[in-house]
């Protein structure tokens, strides 16, 4: 591999090779070589597929009924995202050894900005993260892809280039000639709506784009526009942060049947409510605000959000403020999608701080949270379990 400018690059992109089907086959031997799909049931969607079925067409966020059309023959494997979240913390780690900036998207993939760190380590970037790669190869069994670059836009196209298992290069002084011919839609965030907006005005390639002064862009696209007149020409200013604020977090699913059945709903509400507090606490904070989402058979979008008292990272009152949240619901089901969230966040040792005057048996069901968390971290997830999981 040769390139000008290989070793004075230093912004960088890894995106793990299809994460969770790679996680679910390095576990599991027997699903090697075979189309692996990670999602719910016929009514969900797909999280990931492996590349043996991507090759059939299956893609992410696909219906689950159109992957299986594509796909008859995969395995679906529901999601494991405890195995998951340990498996990116070991990546983490590795990151962490080469850079301090590491800005972690999600679980699979994260910017780094390696400069200055050649003294440290002896070797250039580049190097760097092609031991990065064996690494997580040798020791974790699971693959990424890098993309190497001057800035976060190009690192991002360019770990896309090559998957799986690729490593490219985009430099300086190739930048304006690499992006001409390209799509447009290669700029992360273009959605459907805002590249429909751009096929409307002749926009389809980073050409097209080239056509239009600044001027002309922002007065047809806003502050969209300027950032196009930036990007078209390989121009971000943004920096690796390693701090980027999480704004929120959540978790939601897609029944299998459409459902007005209160105690499944009640069993949902409960699990999403455990998992978005298991992450809370997993990352120490907390959120402000409690939101619920549902999504009626008819696709209409329903969201009921409440302010607490105190930041919470407790699973009993995420649950119990949702469940509250469902209550006060007017319109009843059948629904096709639960989610539960937290948001406004805040650090852990601002949460949960003081009893509830109303509610004077909180601090015991708090207390009783925090030793079965205590439990299950000696002896697995899954060594305690309220009852209305079970629904």
């Amino acid at each position: 591999m040769a390139h000008p400018e290989l070793f004075s690059l230093s912004i960088a992109h890894m995106d793990c090779d299809a994460f969770f089907a790679s996680v679910e086959k390095r576990d599991n031997p027997e699903l090697e070589g075979k189309p692996v799909i990670i999602g719910g049931g016929r009514r969900g969607v797909v999280s990931t597929a492996c590349y043996v079925a991507r090759i059939r067409g299956v893609r992410s966020a696909m219906p689950m009924f159109q992957a299986l059309k594509l796909c008859p023959d995969a395995i679906v494997v529901k999601p494991r995202f405890e195995a998951y979240v340990e498996a990116s913390r070991a990546i983490r780690a590795m990151m962490d050894e080469l850079t301090p900036v590491v800005e972690p998207l999600s679980l699979d993939e994260a910017f780094m900005d390696l400069t200055g760190t050649a003294r440290l380590h002896h070797a250039p970037p580049a190097v760097m993260l092609a031991r990065l790669t064996r690494r997580m190869k040798d020791e974790l069994g699971l693959t990424g892809s890098i993309g190497l670059s001057h800035n976060k836009f190009l690192a991002k196209v360019a770990s896309d280039l090559d998957k799986p298992r690729g490593f490219s290069v985009i430099g300086a002084a190739d930048t304006v000639e690499f992006l001409r011919p390209r799509p447009v839609r290669l700029i992360w965030g273009i959605g459907p709506a805002a590249q429909e907006s751009l096929e409307a005005a002749g926009i389809r390639t980073f050409n097209d784009l080239h056509r239009w002064d600044r001027e002309a862009l922002a007065q047809r696209f806003g502050g969209m526009g300027e950032r196009l007149w930036h990007l078209a020409r390989g121009q971000d200013h943004r920096r690796v942060s390693a701090h980027a604020p999480v704004k929120g977090l959540s978790n939601e699913t897609t029944f299998h049947e459409d459902t007005a059945d209160p105690e499944i709903l009640d069993g949902h509400i409960w699990r999403m409510a455990e998992k978005v507090s298991s992450r809370a606490k997993a990352k120490e904070i907390a959120g402000r605000v409690v939101t619920l989402k549902l999504k009626r058979a008819n696709h209409k979008l329903l969201s009921r959000r409440l302010s607490l008292g105190q930041p919470t990272q407790l699973a009993d009152t995420i649950y119990r403020t949702a469940r509250g949240l469902f209550d006060g619901v007017g319109e009843r089901g059948p629904y096709r999608l639960l989610g539960v969230g937290i948001s406004e966040l805040v650090p852990a040792e601002r949460a949960d701080l003081e009893g509830d005057l109303l509610d004077p048996d909180a601090t015991r069901r708090a207390s009783a949270e925090r030793a079965a968390d205590a439990i299950r971290q000696r002896f697995g997830h899954d060594a305690i379990l309220k009852g209305r999981a079970l629904r």
